[in-house]
């Protein structure tokens, strides 16, 4: 498996280097939602500490949000066979946000609520570092929802502290596209969880991707483009010290 996953650590490892994300004695734990993206970045992550100068443990924490059919006991074994310690933690967060609040805008509270609950478990688990399954292409579309829908130049961080929770979360994967990450899931075998949130394919970040993949037929180095020119601005976090 690390044979494999050595070209992709290496852009990972760019990443983790130019925004300083991991320091020596940092207790890391990767969000594993079990989507292809936050379980590649558990085995990159598990493979760079073999060998990164500055040692670091690495945990991963999954939320359950209550959805039926979600089954998490391939990822616990696969955890398990690569010697990382696995926390699965089920919630009610499907029935608040679609039962009980029937929110209109739902995914801005299931976002909340699972944040919640996953800097809770880092702090019951004396960790100190969050990694989420962001990549290059999630930044590249969450630059153009805040341009067309709100009209501010905007994005997630590659390094957030959170001032509430003392917890800071990093984003690996953000120079890693993601056709390279689904075809290194599919290469590993990877045991994807399906997610059966009524929301998928229909929220807003679903328009502006398909809006992307057309654009990007006439114009194929565009994600690119904006990419470089979010570190250029610099936007805020974004810009890479030399």
């Amino acid at each position: 498996m690390n044979d494999i996953l050595n070209d992709f650590t290496g852009t990972v490892r760019r990443a983790v280097d130019d925004y300083r994300m991991i320091e020596a004695g940092d207790r890391v734990a990767v969000g594993v939602s079990g989507g292809k993206d936050s379980l590649v970045l558990l085995l990159a992550l598990n493979h760079l500490k073999s060998y990164y100068p500055k040692p670091f443990e690495l945990e991963a924490v999954t939320i359950e949000l209550g959805f039926e059919g979600m089954d998490f006991t391939p990822v616990a074994a696969l955890c398990e066979a690569e010697g990382i310690p696995y926390t699965c933690r089920k919630t009610d967060i499907k029935e608040v946000v679609f039962d009980v609040r029937q929110e209109d805008n739902p995914c801005s509270l299931c976002a909340k609520m699972r944040r919640g609950a996953l800097n809770g478990i880092l702090k019951e688990r004396g960790l100190n570092k969050l990694a989420l399954g962001h990549h290059f292409d999630d930044a590249v579309e969450t630059f153009l929802m805040s341009l067309l829908l709100e009209g501010r130049l905007s994005c997630f961080q590659p390094v957030t502290f959170l001032d509430r929770s003392g917890i800071t979360q990093i984003r690996p994967l953000v120079y890693a596209g993601e056709q390279k990450i689904r075809n290194l899931a599919e290469k590993l075998d990877l045991p994807v969880v399906e997610n059966p949130c009524p929301m998928d394919k229909t929220s807003k970040r679903w328009e502006i991707k398909q809006l992307l993949a057309a654009l990007g037929t006439d114009y194929p180095d565009m994600k690119s483009k904006i990419f470089g020119a979010m570190q250029r601005l610099p936007l805020k976090g974004w810009a890479v010290e030399k």
